[in-house]
């Protein structure tokens, strides 16, 4: 780890970010972006819509399914995600965990487009068997997605000084968002309908961008006295708890992070299914709009990488959770297109330069000695609120769905009051310092 470090604590600009460890470590990021979108926000999404709506209490329905699959993944990461980071401190291993999600998340993208051309007869709860299927391999799928992402998240730590890890973030996230560009070429073959022609170029894709990591940065693995169970790590993050009082800052962010995350990751998922239903959007429209929101997140994340180095990752993201409580303002109240392409564009520079500053901040605040075993919690943190969120957002759109659009607006509408909550507590963290 300090070897690597040492690699990059004289380099500046390009020379920083055109590091093979650094370059290698940002293509991670377009490659799991590339699922994040094409798979989380906009094909999945359509695809369900495509299977289920045909009408406003339909679309609701399509709504709720897309919101309970995306939280019962989130379920799943809350039962592991913490033994990760435990996992990491024990073993210093990173890149091996990386590998052997992304492989799966892989497997299970493709097989959900293989599934997804398959009709069968019988049904399962009254789904038909096929879509059953696919949405188990969604929910699959997102889990191993986003365990990996608690291993590449911790891994910044490894690459370069404090001074740099605010800008090396913010390159990494903007690198990202041009994996959303790449991902988005599927389009251009898959058109506005058979939307599960796109899970399998999306999976290759993943796999594609995911090598550089996989065979130039080395893990540094830490010589354990003993071994001990997996889940044994339960243990140390009780311990952990315990010890809240002398971490003080970092759980009072950790519970400001589960409000803020849980309006970022529900109007992610959220986001097709909401344009089109309320604003009218084509599919292509839709995907013109996911363009001009990547491009804005590719500009904030570079912007809010060098706000971070000035003014801090702290006040930096108060700055961005103002910024999104607009943006949802705005999208809830929208009752024409253009409202909707202003909401968007703010909502894209939120979306990276919240994890810009959030990725920074965590580094920040934390000992290293635990930084793997925090990741872990802040994932766990972050995941625990993509429970909420989603739940919440599916079970208004299923109560008030004979209300039709109206349902869609009220369920969009409550991630303002959660995210007005994050910044409220998020203000108790500087009140400690």
């Amino acid at each position: 780890m300090e070897q690597r470090k040492i690699q990059t604590k004289d380099l500046r600009g390009p020379a920083l970010y055109f590091s093979l460890p650094i370059l290698a470590w940002a293509l991670y990021d377009a490659a799991n972006t590339i699922f994040s979108s094409n798979i989380n926000t906009i094909f999945f999404p359509l695809y369900l819509k495509e299977v289920i709506g045909s009408n406003e209490v339909q679309d609701q329905i399509a709504s709720t399914l897309i919101s309970y699959s995306n939280a019962l993944a989130s379920f799943l990461l809350v039962l592991f995600s913490p033994l990760f980071g435990v996992l990491m401190d024990r073993t210093g291993r990173k890149k091996k965990y990386i590998i052997i999600f992304t492989i799966i998340t892989v497997i299970s993208t493709v097989l959900m487009g293989v599934f997804g051309g398959i009709t069968f007869q019988d049904s399962i709860i009254g789904i038909p068997m096929s879509l059953f299927i696919v949405i188990l391999l969604f929910v699959f799928a997102k889990f191993t997605y986003h365990s990996s992402l608690v291993f590449y998240d911790a891994m910044i730590s490894d690459l370069g000084t404090k001074e740099q890890l605010p800008l090396i973030s913010g390159f990494g996230v903007a690198v990202g968002y041009m994996g959303t560009l790449i991902g988005l070429l599927v389009y251009i073959f898959v058109g506005d309908d058979n939307f599960h022609q796109s899970f399998i170029p999306t999976g290759l894709l993943f796999l594609l961008l995911s090598l550089p990591l996989f065979f130039i940065i080395k893990d540094t693995p830490k010589q354990t006295a003993e071994k001990q169970s997996f889940l044994s790590g339960y243990k140390e993050i009780y311990e952990t708890f315990k010890q809240a009082k002398s971490y003080r800052n970092i759980f009072t962010f950790m519970i400001a992070y589960f409000f803020l995350n849980d309006a970022v990751a529900t109007t992610i998922a959220m986001m097709a299914v909401y344009a089109q239903a309320i604003v009218g959007f084509s599919t292509g429209k839709f995907i013109v709009l996911y363009l001009v929101s990547t491009l804005s997140s590719i500009i904030g994340s570079f912007i809010f990488g060098y706000i971070a180095k000035r003014i801090g990752a702290y006040q930096s993201i108060r700055i961005v959770g103002y910024l999104l409580v607009a943006a949802l303002i705005i999208a809830t109240a929208a009752w024409n297109e253009l409202m909707f392409w202003i909401a968007g564009s703010m909502f894209g520079i939120a979306l990276g330069s919240m994890w810009v500053t959030s990725r920074t901040y965590i580094v920040e605040i934390t000992p290293e000695e635990k930084r793997g075993q925090f990741f872990g919690l802040f994932a766990f943190s972050g995941k625990v609120s993509s429970i909420v969120g989603p739940l919440l957002y599916g079970s208004i759109t299923l109560i008030f769905a004979d209300l039709g659009d109206t349902a869609s607006r009220m369920a969009l509408g409550s991630l303002i009051i959660l995210t007005i909550i994050g910044l409220i507590v998020h203000g108790k963290v500087q009140s400690d310092k």
